[in-house]
């Protein structure tokens, strides 16, 4: 008999690596999360949190930590373009769902409600909770490579402390280790696109700029300078870590020439350069550098090896998708591998990983970098080059101003740019409406027509592949419940209503046979009201259908009313 050190062996701590570890810790599989550094993420790097990924924290019951740590939307908002800090303005975008029209939205979409939340708050917090739920964290142990056979995968790691090597047998390896993914080339994963595109530079700092931001609140203030054309992008970004006191300032370099060395004074010189204050005190805690990527893994896994991640997607920070991304592959995965091992699922099952997440993965990584392409209108509008000089810029902004019809027609041209920016800062679709096709899936009917654009707007469905739409219901003492409270936590839920009567029959038949903790949900019982009549009007099954919804609130299979099969497609899609 094969023994095993652990089921499941997690490289990397970042925002797959502990979701993952947290997800298989929860679920009751032995983990052990495997980091080469000392702790978590020291800078802040990843930060927009959307809200697909907090209904997922608030599905792991951390929805409130994260919310202590995080800064909250009305901070979040007003997304500026100027020239400076302190000098003029060029535009602004109301971000993130807060403008008016869109706050409404975006509110009916979720229980949840997006946060800027800093990788060096996001990954204690997944960390530390692992830890608590029995996840092993071997900190300062950096993954060396592994072989893999037909029982399990054996991976050589380095003790930093001690100074030696040793082996850890797991049933199955993920890698969440970076872009520069150790575990996905040694499992020779398929990585298509172009690296490398641009360079840039990200400068973090403390000074307070309360007087330039504070009654214009927002993460990201875009500054139109000269130089920044060297980041491909043709502005500097001031980016809020901490209301106003802590700043990530991100500024381009040729990537045809060698990296720049930027020291103390270079850093200071640039952060006062794009706030426009040049006695602004100013403390430099770091500097770095990183490359613009548009690449992409087509296949997740090899064998008993998967990646998550910036592993298998790395793109620009456009759009904030980048550790919401990861933070979802971990979602996916991790309840797979918990049915497999537990013996609850057979292995075919996994062959759904790579098969929903790859196609989701090559999609931000587009729209990532489409949306970085997509500051090139709002130069074209100002009649100027992401090369142009101070004196071209305000030239620029001047002939934009005038009370003249060119000035009108600069002004339309504009406007119009600015309004294409809402494909980065407000696509709604995007973040939310992920769609799966896979062999976890049994499909019906196609999903209805998308009347507005899917990119920018939430289009909430309970076709199969789809996830469970959030609506308010009703339940004990009159409190409300979103839907999604009523799923997930690891377990399949079949989701009927009052004359579902059969559908509770069945799956209490399935949940025997199968030997699964089936959960079983009726909506009108006092446990979900449909007080509002929301659920009615968006469900798409009739009172005595069935949905059957996956440990991830996906929907798996459904019945729009009365009938049979729930078993059979249990297990179809369980690989039995």
């Amino acid at each position: 008999m094969t023994t095993y050190d652990t089921d499941v062996l997690v490289v990397g701590s970042g925002p797959a690596g502990g979701s993952a570890a947290l997800l298989l810790a929860t679920y009751g599989v032995r983990t052990v999360l495997a980091t080469k550094y000392g702790w978590t993420a020291h800078t802040p790097r990843a930060h927009i949190t959307n809200q697909r990924t907090m209904e997922i924290l608030r599905d792991l019951g951390i929805e409130d930590q994260a919310l202590a740590q995080g800064t909250p939307p009305e901070l979040m908002g007003d997304t500026v373009l100027c020239t400076s800090l302190a000098g003029d303005e060029i535009g602004r975008i109301a971000s993130w769902g807060t403008a008016d029209r869109s706050a409404t939205e975006y509110a009916s979409a979720s229980p949840c409600h997006m946060i800027d939340l800093p990788q060096t708050y996001l990954e204690p917090i997944l960390a530390t909770n692992a830890a608590a739920r029995g996840a092993k964290l071997r900190l300062d142990t950096e993954f060396l490579d592994f072989t893999q056979d037909a029982d399990g995968v054996t991976a050589r790691l380095f003790d930093r402390v001690r100074g030696d090597e040793f082996t850890l047998r797991a049933r199955y390896l993920i890698g969440a280790d970076g872009a520069r993914s150790r575990v996905a080339e040694q499992a020779g994963l398929p990585i298509d696109g172009q690296s490398g595109k641009a360079g840039s530079m990200n400068i973090t700092f403390t000074a307070d700029l309360s007087e330039y931001v504070a009654h214009r609140p927002s993460v990201l203030y875009w500054v139109m300078r000269p130089g920044a054309h060297l980041g491909g992008i043709g502005m500097g970004l001031v980016r809020m870590v901490r209301p106003w006191n802590e700043w990530l300032l991100t500024w381009g370099y040729d990537i045809t020439q060698p990296p720049p060395e930027v020291d103390s004074a270079e850093a200071t010189r640039i952060v006062r350069d794009l706030v426009g204050a040049p006695d602004l005190p100013v403390e430099i805690t770091s500097t770095s550098l990183w490359t613009v990527n548009h690449s992409y893994a087509t296949q997740y896994s090899s064998g008993r090896v998967f990646c998550a991640g910036d592993a298998v997607h790395r793109h620009p920070p456009s759009n904030g998708l980048g550790s919401n991304t990861s933070v979802q592959d971990a979602y996916n995965l991790a309840w797979k591998l918990a049915m497999v091992v537990r013996g609850e699922a057979g292995e075919g099952l996994l062959d759904s990983y790579s098969a929903e997440r790859a196609p989701v993965g090559k999609q931000i990584v587009d729209r990532a970098n489409l949306s970085r392409d997509q500051f090139g209108p709002i130069f074209a509008a100002l009649g100027i080059g992401g090369d142009s000089d101070s004196d071209a810029i305000t030239a620029g902004l001047a002939a934009c101003t005038a009370a003249t019809e060119d000035g009108m027609l600069r002004r339309k041209r504009l406007q119009e740019a600015i309004e294409l920016k809402n494909y980065e800062f407000n696509a709604h679709g995007v973040e939310m409406d992920q769609r799966y096709v896979s062999n976890a899936v049994l499909p019906d009917t196609a999903e209805p027509f998308a009347a507005r654009d899917p990119e920018l707007y939430h289009r909430p469905t309970t076709t199969p592949g789809a996830k469970l739409p959030h609506v308010w219901l009703v339940g004990p003492h009159g409190r409300r419940v979103s839907t999604l409270d009523l799923v997930g936590r690891g377990r399949w839920t079949v989701l009927t209503g009052l004359t579902g009567g059969a559908w509770r029959e069945a799956a209490a038949k399935a949940g025997a046979d199968l030997g699964l903790d089936l959960r079983i949900v009726t909506v009108g019982s006092p446990e979900a009201r449909d007080a509002y009549g929301d659920w009615a009007r968006i469900s798409g099954i009739e009172e005595d259908g069935c949905l059957l919804i996956r440990p991830d609130g996906y929907v798996a299979w459904r019945r729009v009313t009365r009938g049979t099969g729930l078993v059979e497609a249990l297990r179809r899609l369980l690989d039995r």
